[in-house]
């Protein structure tokens, strides 16, 4: 009886000198061990490499969904605890209407200073939270991103670094003139 092969329909000849289990062609066996009876064709041998090669980019592209997952869901996390924590901080202090305006730095910084004579020379009410002596300051930085200092928020804005011109145009409608 002829044998055909299951994968790449090759006719076996009589002439053919591999094993009777294996094809001539595509050299898979396709006859299991022992068993040459020629009716029954079965594929038992598989492509190991290739299913290997296709599970492992499949772990590895699950291992990295994951990371950005996780890695988003943190960025979310920080960045709706940013906004719950400047929508707490909305809040006037002044009779004029002028929006809640807190300093968030140091002592030696130099920008710092800056800022808060900025704050002085223009008769704005602020408020200075030290970021490495009080627990408030800390939180209230770590909340905003950090990064450096000096980290101004005026209401819902968030200023990071002393900007001079900046802090002029927010604060343009409360600015004491002289």
């Amino acid at each position: 009886m002829t044998k055909i092969c299951p994968k790449c329909r090759y006719v076996r000849k009589e002439s053919d000198d591999c094993p009777e289990w294996q094809c001539p062609s595509c050299q898979i066996a396709y006859v299991k061990a022992g068993d040459t009876s020629p009716t029954h064709f079965t594929t038992t041998r598989k492509n190991v490499a290739s299913t290997s090669i296709q599970s492992g980019t499949f772990w590895k592209y699950l291992l990295i969904g994951l990371v950005l997952l996780a890695v988003s869901l943190q960025s979310y996390s920080s960045w709706k605890k940013k906004k719950t924590f400047l929508a707490s901080m909305q809040t006037s202090t002044a009779q004029n209407g002028q929006p809640l305006v807190v300093l968030y730095g140091t002592t030696w910084c130099g920008y710092c200073a800056a800022a808060r004579e900025f704050f002085n020379a223009n008769g704005i009410p602020f408020k200075d939270l030290d970021v490495e002596k009080t627990t408030e300051g800390y939180e209230g930085h770590k909340n905003l991103g950090g990064g450096g200092v000096p980290v101004i928020t005026i209401g819902s804005e968030v200023v990071k670094g002393y900007n001079e011109a900046g802090l002029k145009q927010i604060l343009a409608p409360w600015i004491r003139k002289t």
